[in-house]
């Protein structure tokens, strides 16, 4: 992955503390999810774009909260939505 700068970041928060440890939505209605991603602005945890519910995009599209990071064991790439570009 080749990332890029990106003035979203400052707005971004690596160490936001994470409000759920799966889809906050999913949880609440009882569904599965294949990945998950953590807000940067808010520490909202929504489902990728993989999963059929894709909620960190509409948190996204709600919020406008641009910088999101992988939230799976191992992985710490970031996203901008704004920039549709990988910024870590």
């Amino acid at each position: 992955m080749k990332s890029q700068a990106c003035e979203h970041l400052k707005d971004a928060n690596e160490d936001v503390k994470a409000r759920t440890k799966g889809c906050e939505e999913c949880e609440k209605v009882g569904s599965g999810w294949v990945h998950l991603r953590k807000c940067l602005t808010c520490g909202h945890v929504g489902c990728c774009d993989s999963s059929v519910n894709k909620h960190a995009t509409k948190h996204f599209h709600g919020t406008s909260h641009a910088v999101m990071q992988s939230f799976e064991p191992g992985e710490d790439w970031m996203w901008c939505y704004v920039d549709k570009a990988y910024v870590k």
